[in-house]
């Protein structure tokens, strides 16, 4: 078991002190507020933990459901949003609106999602592959962010022969950005295979002008230690390993806080954990139902590794009360201990997906003709 030395050097992002160095990934659907309170509870309150995707045009007008996800609880501080756009006007109406309305402390811009709903727009992970439209988003963003950071969370690239990320760590520092977050795989991957951890250490030379945050397998406490030993990375960002595991992020305050401390809890814990899950959805989504059918995503990465039979799982899989999930979970065995091999790989494992990108986007990286407004999404949360 390895354990960080309480000297590590201080992340700072803008005028915000991330101490311990760990940032909460976006993920959509995901990374709402109820799943923020957890990983916030766990960690005690540190860390940087990131808002859901939301999209510039549906904030810009005001979509119901967008107003929605931007709801920050009190006690989230920094509050940290992650944006989605194609279009520099809309990118930067959307973040002025964010200052004016006081509506968060931290944006960070989505160039990595890998989802063809968005590459064939030119959006996350295509979009840096074209260098003027990717600098025109920034500038947008970065003018009109007054005092507010921006960062941006990006990939390596579309595939292994059209790679982005140096240009765009470059384009990044000159454009004024605060931090820049590298998931170590191509869109191509999506999830697949081992993340590249020499192309973090790669960008961190690149740009020693700002921070650079590692993000790809980090499944475990000591996974984010070799990160940062093995990269000279400045901090971490954790996705998939945290689902159904909130309490990893207390496992990460340990680890970088020198105590080694780990969390193994037994299926009675994690039960408990399900239930104040389910419970936070429904009171955010002011319905009971909606958020115990919401939280239904939920239940196979909790008892990933746990003896629960099929016909269980399945009965879990379909609850619509917090009464009847309380009542499937007591059926369990809740004595059993954390299964051996449950802190590895979960949530989507894909790989060598087709790249689903406008037409002829890989002609020419500086012609960004036909890109505008009408590729911008119109709904948030992924």
């Amino acid at each position: 078991m390895t354990t960080l030395a309480p000297s590590l050097p201080q992340l700072r992002i803008g005028p915000h002190l991330v101490q311990p160095p760990v940032v909460l990934a976006p993920m959509a659907g995901i990374t709402n507020a109820p799943f923020r309170t957890l990983c916030r509870e766990f960690s005690g309150g540190k860390g940087l933990f990131v808002s859901e995707m939301i999209t510039t045009r549906a904030l810009v007008e005001r979509n119901e459901k967008t107003m929605q996800l931007i709801h920050f609880d009190a006690s989230e501080t920094p509050r940290s949003i992650q944006l989605y756009g194609v279009d520099p006007v809309t990118v930067g109406k959307a973040v002025r609106m964010i200052v004016d309305e006081d509506l968060a402390d931290h944006i960070d811009l989505n160039f990595g999602c890998p989802v063809p709903k968005v590459t064939r727009k030119g959006g996350g992970s295509a979009l840096p592959y074209k260098r003027p439209l990717l600098r025109a988003i920034l500038h947008q963003a970065v003018s009109h962010a007054g005092d507010l950071p921006v960062t941006i969370k990006m990939r390596k690239g579309i595939d292994d022969d059209h790679l982005t990320y140096l240009d765009a760590g470059r384009i990044a520092v000159e454009e004024g950005v605060s931090a820049v977050a590298l998931h170590g795989r191509t869109t191509a991957q999506h999830y697949g295979g081992t993340a590249d951890w020499d192309a973090i250490a790669r960008l961190k030379e690149h740009v020693p002008e700002i921070p650079v945050l590692g993000n790809g397998d980090i499944w475990c406490a000591d996974d984010a230690h070799r990160m940062m030993r093995e990269t000279g990375c400045d901090g971490v960002v954790v996705g998939r390993g945290c689902l159904g595991r909130p309490w990893l992020f207390g496992d990460l305050v340990s680890a970088f806080e020198g105590t080694g401390e780990r969390r193994a809890p037994r299926l009675r814990e994690v039960a408990g954990v399900m239930l104040r899950h389910a419970t936070l959805l429904g009171e955010w989504l002011g319905d009971e139902a909606r958020g115990v059918i919401d939280f239904r995503k939920h239940v196979a990465w909790y008892l990933k590794g746990f003896s629960v039979g099929s016909e269980m799982r399945k009965k879990l899989a379909i609850t619509s009360s917090l009464e009847e999930l309380g009542a499937q979970l007591n059926e369990l065995d809740l004595d059993q201990p954390w299964p051996d091999g449950a802190d590895g790989p979960r949530g989507r494992t894909s790989g060598n997906n087709r790249v689903v990108l406008p037409d002829g986007w890989l002609k020419d990286p500086y012609d960004c003709a036909g890109v505008g407004a009408d590729a911008e999404l119109d709904t948030s949360g992924g």
